[in-house]
């Protein structure tokens, strides 16, 4: 992946296997090189460093002119900025994770609760994805030393609890407020089939979201509400462990697309929260993941196609938009390596 990838900020790579070269304000810049760092910590081999190195300082100065960063600014610092940071110790990608800290931050609306989606006309929409980005609130709660960070993102973590978790531990991807008054509109479903779907991604967003909140403030509602995702997540898996990228379609699910990424993103959380519980309690929650991740690497790899650029097959973007539909997905590979790492010791923690 180094040879072929390089410098590039992949996204999606399609069939013929050649990752895409996208600008760094997509959303998923960042996992590329999170990869690398996760792979230089795990081995101390200097060309993963290197190759990562860069990428935290490529992203701010991409900041400092006309771009469209927004709710998934985590996303691009988290594994970049705070990781290296973490790692090194480098004074220049703290300084550069506090900024995007301050930029998530600005994003919040008090009315509602809620950290706004995208930019554009959409003033009042929120989404699940967000749920994954208040680690970096919370980490520049704690490095700073000013607890605005995690007000905003504990305000934020409870609306997703209160709007966008049901009862049963389906999720919703959008939820709308009225961006004055705060009063919530209405679901809409997104990336998923419909309003009243269940979209595979979203419930891993918000499976590992939670538990990272509950990590960060000891929140037992937390931990609870990822306790039902999960659970919802697992029951609702096929016999390979790998999910549909909706639990819920009118349509027979045989033919229906699987979301590879959906998977590794629950896999890694999942991980997380074993880790949370007592052993006794854990045990299955990891069990799980360690089913989806043996599905993921036996049935949806790539080991048997060595020109292939990335490393999961069958990846679902945006099928109710027919984009990105069985495609390799740089996400689903970043979580893939994260979830292994931590199945094979690995401590550190990017999100």
């Amino acid at each position: 992946m180094m040879a072929a990838i390089g410098d590039k900020a992949p996204h999606v790579a399609k069939a013929d296997g050649i990752y895409d070269d996208t600008r760094l304000d997509w959303w998923t810049t960042g996992f590329w090189p999170g990869i690398l760092w996760i792979l230089y910590d795990r081995t101390g081999d200097e060309r993963y460093r290197n190759m990562a190195w860069s990428w935290d300082e490529r992203l701010e100065q991409f900041m400092l002119q006309p771009n469209g960063f927004d709710h998934d600014v985590g996303f691009h610092f988290l594994p970049t900025a705070v990781i290296k940071y973490k790692i090194t110790g480098d004074a220049d990608a703290r300084r550069r994770g506090l900024f995007a800290a301050n930029f998530l931050a600005g994003r919040f609306n008090p009315a509602g609760s809620f950290i706004r989606a995208w930019n554009g006309d959409k003033l009042g929409w929120s989404i699940i994805d967000t749920a994954m980005n208040l680690s970096l609130l919370f980490w520049a709660a704690k490095e700073s030393g000013d607890p605005r960070y995690a007000h905003i993102a504990k305000a934020h973590a409870d609306t997703v609890l209160r709007e966008f978790i049901r009862a049963d531990g389906s999720v919703h991807h959008i939820v709308s407020f009225d961006p004055e008054t705060g009063e919530r509109i209405e679901a809409l479903g997104g990336q998923g089939y419909g309003p009243d779907s269940a979209w595979s991604r979203g419930a891993s967003w918000a499976l590992y979201g939670m538990v990272n909140a509950y990590r960060h403030t000891g929140d037992i509602a937390y931990l609870r509400a990822s306790e039902r995702v999960a659970n919802f997540f697992i029951a609702n898996l096929p016999e390979d462990q790998v999910p549909h990228w909706d639990f819920r379609t009118d349509a027979e699910l045989a033919g229906e697309p699987r979301d590879t990424s959906a998977g590794a993103i629950a896999a890694s959380g999942l991980l997380e929260l074993a880790t949370s519980l007592p052993e006794s309690e854990g045990r299955c929650y990891r069990s799980a993941a360690e089913r989806i991740i043996c599905g993921l690497d036996e049935i949806y790899g790539t080991w048997n196609l060595p020109n292939h650029e990335a490393i999961l097959l069958h990846g679902t973007g945006h099928k109710p938009a027919g984009q990105n539909v069985d495609v390799s997905l740089i996400y689903g590979d970043y979580f893939f390596v994260e979830a292994a790492a931590k199945l094979t010791g690995w401590k550190q923690r990017v999100f």
